[in-house]
């Protein structure tokens, strides 16, 4: 049986479900109970979360939770030159110290007018876009695959399916991201050596 682990904040969360269900009895999927938050959590959890877990694939985001800004503020929580050297690290460890494939999954859209009306910080989509360059150009460096969450809600009409938050998804948003994610772990790459 296929082992799959997901690592990633509050969407993670939302979609891990229905990655288990598109991937069906031939694969176990498992992720941490708490959200993974920030890059630097993510680092100090990944010994714990994925380097001695066995999986076949490992499919890891980081962004929402490091680009988030108090309002009126310029900082994001883990400024971009942290995140870049926190993204570089963690995923060459993944890579270096595990048999796993290694998958990154990129930040999802953000609704900054909803979202600033609806939590007590900002997200901006330029932050979104700017962060997964960064990551797009690591991934690229290092050889890992991308998946690219951003472009399947882009494509599907971000606003029908995002909750009043500008962040979450509806159900069916996260029906959406658990196939796109399910589909890509059984792409033809995953079974390469």
């Amino acid at each position: 049986m296929k082992q799959i682990t997901l690592i990633g904040d509050s969407i993670r969360m939302g979609y891990q479900s229905f990655v288990q269900a598109e991937m069906g009895d031939g694969a176990a999927v498992w992720g941490p109970e708490q959200n993974g938050g920030t890059s630097e959590n993510v680092l100090a959890h990944l010994d714990t979360w994925v380097i001695s877990r066995p999986a076949d694939v490992v499919h890891i985001n980081c962004g929402l939770h490091d680009l988030k800004k108090e309002f009126g503020q310029d900082a994001a929580a883990v400024p971009l030159d942290r995140y870049t050297d926190n993204v570089r690290v963690l995923l060459a460890r993944v890579k270096e110290e595990t048999g796993a494939r290694v998958v990154w999954a990129q930040t999802t859209p953000v609704n900054e007018e909803w979202h600033h009306r609806n939590k007590p910080f900002d997200r901006f989509e330029a932050d979104v876009l700017e962060y997964n360059a960064v990551a797009a150009s690591i991934c690229a460096e290092l050889g890992i695959v991308v998946n690219d969450l951003y472009a399947c809600i882009a494509a599907a009409e971000r606003d029908s399916l995002l909750l009043p938050d500008g962040v979450h998804f509806k159900p069916e948003g996260y029906q959406l991201l658990g196939r796109t994610v399910a589909d890509c772990i059984r792409s033809p790459w995953s079974s390469m050596t």
